[in-house]
């Protein structure tokens, strides 16, 4: 960014969600909705369909074919729940220009992001467009017609900051990157909805060490030139990677860090774990810290999910 940050000089921060985010431009105006609305509708709990099986491993039909080793994401390409409950959030400039991030069904027509990817952290204006396809594989939604978009953006939208006093590198906007857009169809009832419990940091830093999962569609992952993934044609970020026994493994400045592996896509993705047999999103990855220089990922950042239960009314 443009402004020196709190990390250390020799490493860049990249947001880990918006492709090419350096290249948007040309945002639509709009009234920012950053005070909680009295609307939402939510319980925090998981919800599976009657007519979805439920499954903890993301890619059915086993990993055959991908080296170990290499890379420590694998395809998310189940259609069980919770799987079918994450999908893609994509955005349009009013210049036509287009990017992704990772969103999850939390309510019927709610889907949970980043603030960074439904408005621009520069000019503090929101997108033109935004839609979310749910459960993605290989560039293929589940079901063709479950493409939903955002009506009256200005109004579907809401996020905790707009990225003004200090941009991205303001920690205080970096704590509050979240989003919630409501869809025009309510496809939580279809595809199910993820719950969310919030945790205390201490429990996730000391309890929850490699027993973290994460959902991401990196625009990265897969690669099709790559051994193993000649399959996915579709191309990177077409595809959610997966990461199992991924940790939560500090806290600063209410700020969570995480060694789950992230790109740019991958933002907006959950960071769940599984209590009583059941997905709870603890975390929303937001970041991470590269060395400029090799690309070398050294770690990720993580927003608290507490301001779900204030955004719902439940303290």
């Amino acid at each position: 960014m443009r402004k020196q940050s709190i990390y250390k000089q020799l490493l860049a921060f990249f947001i880990a969600g918006i492709v090419s985010f350096t290249t948007l431009g040309g945002w639509i105006s709009a009234q920012a909705q950053t005070g909680f609305p009295t609307n939402l509708v939510g319980d925090g709990k998981p919800f599976k369909p009657a007519d979805i099986q439920q499954s903890e491993k993301p890619y059915e039909g086993g990993d055959r074919g991908i080296p170990e080793g290499i890379d420590k994401r694998r395809p998310m390409r189940s259609r069980n729940y919770p799987w079918s409950a994450i999908g893609r959030v994509q955005g349009t400039t009013a210049d036509a220009k287009r990017y992704h991030c990772t969103g999850t069904l939390i309510a019927d027509d709610l889907v949970l992001t980043n603030a960074h990817c439904v408005i621009d952290s520069d000019t503090h204006q929101l997108s033109k467009e935004l839609r979310f396809i749910p459960n993605v594989i290989n560039g293929k939604p589940a079901s063709p017609g479950d493409i939903a978009k955002v009506d009256n953006i200005a109004k579907n939208v809401w996020y905790g900051t707009d990225f003004r006093n200090g941009g991205f590198d303001n920690v205080k906007n970096q704590s509050n990157d979240w989003a919630l857009i409501r869809i025009n169809q309510p496809l939580a009832r279809k595809y199910g909805r993820l719950g969310w419990k919030v945790v205390p940091s201490s429990t996730l830093i000391k309890q929850k060490q490699g027993k973290l999962f994460f959902v991401g569609y990196s625009g990265d992952y897969p690669d099709p030139t790559k051994e193993g993934y000649q399959t996915y044609t579709a191309g990177q970020g077409w595809t959610a990677g997966y990461q199992a026994d991924c940790s939560i493994v500090s806290e600063q400045s209410n700020l969570l860090y995480h060694n789950c592996a992230t790109a740019g896509g991958a933002s907006g993705g959950p960071i769940i774990d599984w209590i009583d047999r059941m997905p709870y999103i603890v975390a929303l990855n937001n970041g991470e810290v590269t060395i400029p220089s090799t690309g070398q990922d050294v770690i990720n950042f993580a927003v608290k999910i507490d301001f779900l239960d204030k955004l719902f009314g439940r303290n």
